[in-house]
């Protein structure tokens, strides 16, 4: 029996537990003309409400779209605009009780002619756009406050833990959002209805794994929570503004939730003024001159790029770019940082930039299979232009703190000749923050036993705005790779001034 016979003839309520089993069962009744009153809505044996992750609309033309593809042939479907569809889609992640009645009265009322169901001004249509805000500001806030806690090395996949307490379906959206920020490291993210887990190349979908926040342990939080206590200044907390920025429900699944009532009372009992004075009374001591590298205290050096915290861009990106080309390359080419798209596919050279470096290589009749390209720092520095990622040029002390991983590069490779694509790589390879692209363009020099030949960077030469100087960069980028073959064959000589 169909879901349509079963409405109207008054038997068990409709069993969905998607968005798309709903959308099946509610064709099946607008062709029966079952109208809303009629018809009882449940959920399958065993099953929850709230289950599943909606289907999206498939492609169809600018009429409308399709409520439903018939899997065999069928009378016409019901046809609504997409836009309604999409708002049915997003409201069906909302958690109400009677939410597959009402998006079935508002499919009814749509189809026989009461077009306004869709306005805010009508009340069903009040109630529709006021879930599908709801929901998009669920999304928006598990962006926002989802924590991950890093796992011990030993413990295996997954590497990073998240625990969240979302009020309506949204987490099989959310995941995605996190599988594109977050590349090929493995993640959990446990809810109380359902789980998402990410290998690095898949994401799963299971049940509820986890019961609370309280089952992850993440060795490195002690010393975060240490860090906040520090910079925790009661002299100026402003606890109605923080809950303001933070709603309540989400503060107990954070990390520093746990401390900040305690230190806010503190400074409500008098840690306020007492930080006051000391703030007023400190004394400005005498300047010690001393370099920031002899300051640094001893540490283990990182041994995977992801592990990198020497500088604070790592923060910022979705995961750290190495090299990648052959073992013992004889040339090594090196670019100043990856850009958006090798950040997000976490190999060098993949974008615009790549792309134009390919042109070079075929220009100069070089393999860029024989070639090692790498970069001078190895994560994606950045600043936000509006829905866009932008490429901002690291400074110095980024490029010296960089050079532990291309130092690496090079004792590991040992190429015979070194390219230098910019400023940045330039800086970087010789270790000097002074010297000038203008300066060593088409002139090798020998460092550290290589020979180095500079040549502009790719992306130089996608800005030049006129054609004939971004001709001229681009032979020099030819003429550079061309003199980097030629001096693989010239004898080793003494290294040359820089």
């Amino acid at each position: 029996m169909n879901a349509a016979a079963i409405a109207a003839t008054g038997g068990q309520p409709l069993a969905v537990d998607s968005f798309a089993e709903w959308r099946e069962a509610a064709r099946e009744l607008l062709k029966a003309g079952v109208p809303p009153e009629a018809a009882s809505w449940g959920t399958l044996e065993g099953g929850d409400l709230f289950s599943g992750a909606p289907a999206g609309p498939g492609p169809d033309d600018n009429r409308g779209t399709r409520l439903q593809e018939a899997q065999s042939p069928a009378p016409p479907a019901a046809r609504v605009p997409r836009s309604l569809l999409e708002m049915l889609q997003k409201a069906a992640c909302f958690r109400a009780p009677d939410r597959w009645a009402f998006l079935y009265r508002v499919l009814w009322r749509w189809t026989h002619g009461e077009h306004d169901v869709q306005s805010p001004a009508d009340p069903d249509g009040s109630r529709l756009h006021g879930m599908v805000k709801a929901v998009r500001r669920e999304e928006h806030d598990m962006h926002a406050y989802i924590r991950f806690r890093e796992r011990p090395l030993g413990a295996g996949d997954p590497r990073f833990v998240a625990w969240f307490e979302p009020r309506h379906d949204v987490l099989p959206q959310v995941a995605e959002h996190f599988v594109a920020r977050m590349g090929k490291t493995s993640w959990m993210i446990a809810t109380p209805e359902a789980s998402v887990l990410w290998d690095g190349h898949t994401l799963h979908n299971t049940g509820p794994l986890m019961s609370s926040a309280a089952e992850l342990d993440d060795a490195g939080e002690a010393l975060w929570l240490t860090y906040y206590r520090s910079i925790f200044n009661p002299a100026r907390v402003n606890a109605q503004l923080m809950q303001s920025h933070i709603p309540s429900r989400f503060w107990k699944n954070l990390p520093e939730g746990a401390i900040v009532p305690a230190m806010v009372s503190q400074a409500e009992l008098g840690a306020r003024k007492i930080g006051q004075v000391e703030a007023v009374g400190r004394r400005s001591g005498a300047t010690i001159p001393i370099s920031a590298e002899t300051a640094q205290p001893d540490r283990e050096q990182p041994s995977k790029i992801d592990e990198c915290r020497r500088c604070e861009l790592w923060q910022y990106a979705t995961q750290g770019v190495g090299g990648e080309g052959p073992k013992h390359a004889p040339i090594m080419v090196v670019g100043e940082q990856p850009g958006d798209q090798e950040d997000l596919a976490g190999k060098p050279f993949v974008g615009p930039a790549g792309k134009l470096l390919d042109q070079v290589f075929a220009q100069a009749e070089v393999d860029r299979k024989s070639i090692y390209l790498t970069n001078a720092v190895k994560h994606f520095k950045w600043e936000p232009r509006g829905k866009r990622r932008l490429h901002k040029t690291p400074v110095q002390r980024e490029i010296e703190a960089c050079h532990y991983w291309l130092e690496k590069e090079l004792a590991a490779v040992k190429p015979k000749v070194i390219v230098a694509m910019g400023a940045t790589a330039l800086k970087s390879v010789m270790r000097k923050g002074t010297v000038a692209l203008k300066d060593f363009l088409g002139k090798p020099v020998r460092v550290d036993g290589c020979w180095l030949v500079t040549i502009y960077h790719p992306s130089y030469v996608l800005r030049v705005p006129d054609e004939a100087s971004k001709q001229e960069a681009f032979s020099v980028m030819v003429k550079g790779l061309k003199l980097a073959h030629e001096l693989l064959e010239r004898p080793d000589v003494p290294e040359e001034p820089a």
